[in-house]
């Protein structure tokens, strides 16, 4: 009962966690596109009004103007009632984290140590995936708030924050199971991304509104660190959410580089994002879209896809396969295999998933999840943590195709 309600929490809270993930992309996507497609207003009226940029736009059969105002309207008292875009964001880092804390947390032992990568506790496994989230934030913050404002601030904030999530990639990978360093990389970008939000810029955004309120001159210093910070994160965005989609491949996550292939996959995704934010800039200016970015983004995918691609067979193990691949795997072979790599999380007393494999009528019952986890997705066991091998996985996978005899 207890690995049944802990699914439906996991189907519920990553049903809430896409829901949200999805407000606040969509609307910060909305907002860094509306942000560089506004132009100068041309008209008095707006000019007199302190409109710093309109955009037209045309959508679901009517038209829409957008006007930014940098300071409070010259033709109006700022209004009391103002829309905040944070309780998505806030949203989405909650139902993560709980996500997270189900999945990973709750179950360490099982999802964050692989003792073949590193052999400790899993209370200190813990702590380390914690302490990842809290350290990457001050690292991250401490880099932007040293060098933002100085000359070529951007530049230099942009190439340390990247050394440091290509060491943090690393230094996960040598301490967590594949699986687990790659979500790992991604909630401590993305814990970043909402700390952002609830530290940086809403905060400042408050102290602008309180200033122009006081009929004070606002400080400039809110509204360039809000913008340095809307801006990483629109960049993070991708390179996020390939972390949190590739750790359900096992080919990606259990190979002996995977800290590399994490890096260029986030990479990638940041300069296919850098080509789409540029290009909303381009089209006001009236310039070429930079595609070349998201060229070199997607060529980039292709290299990995190249360099992770299995060695051809010889002809001797092409002869070998074809000749075994004919031959149907009987329910003495599978067993075999099955007593030895997974009934030990799928047995009478441990039922990971609620699947029990110990017997000839529940593996027949569960023989379509077998050959699925094991043979097609090889994604079980997890973390290969019984070391399974290809035949083994082979032996499955004819059994299933021969009919998945039990007798």
């Amino acid at each position: 009962m207890e690995a049944y309600l802990l699914d439906w929490t996991n189907l519920l809270l990553r049903w809430v966690h896409v829901i949200t993930a999805i407000a606040w992309i969509g609307s910060s996507f909305y907002f860094v596109l509306l942000d560089n497609s506004l132009a100068k207003p041309e008209s008095d009226e707006l000019k007199g009004k302190g409109v710093d940029g309109e955009m037209w736009a045309v959508h679901g059969g009517g038209f829409y103007h957008s006007n930014k105002y940098m300071v409070a309207p010259r033709w109006r008292a700022l209004p009391e009632k103002l829309h905040w875009s944070y309780w998505e964001s806030y949203s989405t880092w909650l139902t993560g984290f709980a996500l997270f804390t189900v999945l990973y947390l709750f179950n360490a032992s099982t999802f964050l140590v692989d003792k073949s990568v590193h052999d400790w506790s899993a209370g200190a496994a813990v702590a380390a995936a914690l302490g990842f989230l809290v350290a990457f934030w001050f690292i991250y913050d401490g880099i932007c708030r040293l060098f933002g404002q100085r000359k070529n601030g951007d530049l230099v904030v942009g190439a340390g924050v990247f050394a440091f999530v290509v060491f943090a990639s690393w230094l996960a990978c040598q301490l967590f199971a594949g699986r687990a360093a790659f979500v790992m990389v991604g909630a401590m970008i993305a814990t970043a991304m909402s700390a952002n939000v609830f530290f940086v810029i809403i905060p400042g955004q408050r102290k602008v509104v309180a200033q122009l309120r006081a009929g004070q001159e606002p400080d400039p210093i809110h509204g360039q660190r809000g913008k340095q910070r809307s801006v990483h994160n629109t960049y993070f965005t991708l390179p996020v959410i390939v972390a949190m989609l590739s750790n359900h491949y096992g080919w990606l996550v259990q190979g002996r580089n995977n800290w590399l292939v994490l890096v260029l996959l986030m990479l990638a995704g940041a300069l296919i994002r850098h080509s789409f934010v540029a290009r909303h800039k381009a089209h006001v200016l009236g310039r070429r879209t930079p595609w070349e970015h998201a060229v070199a983004g997607t060529a980039m995918l292709a290299a990995v896809v190249v360099w992770l691609a299995p060695a051809p067979p010889s002809a001797a193990q092409l002869a070998a396969a074809r000749a075994m691949a004919a031959r149907p795997a009987g329910y003495a072979e599978v067993r075999a295999v099955v007593d030895q790599k997974c009934v030990l999380c799928h047995n009478a007393t441990l039922q990971q998933k609620n699947v029990a494999l110990h017997t000839a009528e529940l593996l027949k019952q569960h023989a379509q999840q077998v050959y699925q986890q094991a043979a097609v997705l090889k994604l079980m066991p997890l973390n290969n943590a019984t070391q399974i091998t290809e035949a083994e996985r082979d032996v499955i996978r004819r059994w299933f195709e021969a009919g998945a005899p039990v007798n």
